[in-house]
């Protein structure tokens, strides 16, 4: 079996779209994944094991694997998650919550939205892009 290439790792924030996007990709992952056999490919386990895990822990840990973010989570403009997107270069994709309010939605979002995500993925970080149904994806200021 060949390894999965993991490109994406989906915050707690959105756990329940991590689990359907990882049931049928092998290259996502999200808190708590025991890895799988998947379309041929084998997902090791996911390195953040808990779902309650700061921020500022497990930006840097997802970062340093390369993986691509995606999220929820609206406080993420504070100064704290910010520094720590910028310092550990991060690529960040956060989910508009006003468009992903339910598990429906964010897929929904997602479905939508993907190959935008999958193409600004391959950028060089750090960057946190919202991303909504009609806005442009542009990233926000992290100064």
């Amino acid at each position: 079996m060949k390894p999965a290439l993991v490109r994406f790792y989906f915050d707690a924030d959105v756990l329940g779209l991590g689990k359907i996007i990882a049931s049928l990709r092998p290259d996502c992952t999200f808190p708590g994944d025991p890895g799988t056999r998947l379309n041929g490919r084998d997902r090791p386990p996911c390195q953040v094991t808990d779902t309650a895990v700061l921020d500022t822990i497990w930006i840097p840990v997802v970062a340093k694997a390369g993986l691509a973010i995606i999220t929820r989570d609206s406080a993420i403009q504070r100064s704290r998650e910010l520094r720590a997107v910028r310092d550990a270069r991060a690529k960040m994709f956060a989910l508009s919550p006003r468009d992903a309010t339910t598990k429906w939605a964010q897929l929904e979002l997602l479905m939508t939205r993907w190959r935008d995500i999958e193409r600004k993925s391959f950028d060089s970080g750090p960057f946190i892009v919202p991303v909504s149904r009609t806005g442009k994806m542009r990233p926000i200021d992290l100064t």
